[in-house]
């Protein structure tokens, strides 16, 4: 092991082996707690990792444009690729995407703000059944057209003039529509829990223009996206989570749920 001393001109070399042996046997006394405090880290990770954990962790980064970067303390929101509508939101994605969206099994949240006035965020879940041995924010109801160990990825971006919410699913059925909205309320053993559609005005009927709808179409593969544009925001604390329906359009069976801290 080589230990770095600092010298002067008028130093002897008697004393300069003595204080590197000296550093030397210091630096072996103090690795020791700290590596086993880095095993028990590490190890901690890992069970959270095969368990569907969750974590949390936050960054801002800008593009030259003012819009997030995909580098930089996190990763930007995004628009998705081909299909991707306005309003509606419907839209597919292609094999070359798979594995894009929550790569390490964890749920994590990132985001921050633009300088441009907006900001962004992501936030990524892997679904599990409700009372699962360690708790998640996304629930499938239904592990048939959701099953466990699916992911998704919810994207916000929000400047001066425009407010985009977008998803990314991984491992569902292939080949089959689902319907997806905002809502109001968090995920909970209970699908009724997360309350009816964020409204942007309080209306009778549910339409993509008053609300935030994502309707999609898996790939062969499992895989789907969509994005929602308006020209409004959330309502500070009104929107809190997003549920996939079994059917597009208004309404639908509630099959899966994933609560997200959008941001207003």
């Amino acid at each position: 092991m080589t230990a770095q001393v600092e010298r002067t001109a008028g130093d002897a070399g008697a004393a300069g082996a003595a204080g590197a042996a000296d550093t030397a046997g210091t630096g072996r006394a103090s690795r020791a707690p700290g590596t086993v405090r880095r095993r028990v880290l590490v190890g901690a990770a890992a069970l959270l990792m095969l368990t569907g954990g969750a974590t949390i962790a936050h960054g801002a980064a800008d593009g030259a444009d003012g819009t997030p970067a995909p580098h930089g303390g996190g990763h930007a929101a995004h628009s998705t690729g081909t299909g991707a509508a306005t309003g509606t939101g419907t839209g597919t994605t292609d094999a070359s995407d798979s594995g894009k969206a929550g790569g390490t099994g964890e749920a994590a949240l990132v985001g921050g703000a633009s300088r441009s006035g907006g900001f962004w965020m992501r936030a990524d879940g892997v679904f599990s059944p409700p009372g699962s041995f360690v708790p998640s924010d996304a629930l499938t109801y239904d592990t048939a057209l959701v099953p466990a160990s699916a992911r998704i990825e919810i994207t916000q971006y929000a400047d001066r003039t425009s407010h985009r919410v977008g998803t990314r699913l991984r491992g569902l059925v292939p080949n089959r529509a689902y319907g997806m909205h905002v809502h109001t309320s968090p995920c909970a053993a209970d699908p009724a829990s997360a309350g009816p559609h964020y409204q942007h005005r309080v209306a009778a009927t549910a339409d993509p223009v008053n609300e935030v709808w994502l309707d999609f179409r898996t790939d062969r593969n499992g895989n789907g996206e969509a994005e929602a544009r308006h020209e409004w925001g959330f309502r500070d604390g009104g929107a809190r989570s997003v549920i996939v329906h079994d059917a597009q359009g208004g309404a639908g069976k509630r099959v899966a749920c994933f609560t997200v801290p959008f941001s207003s």
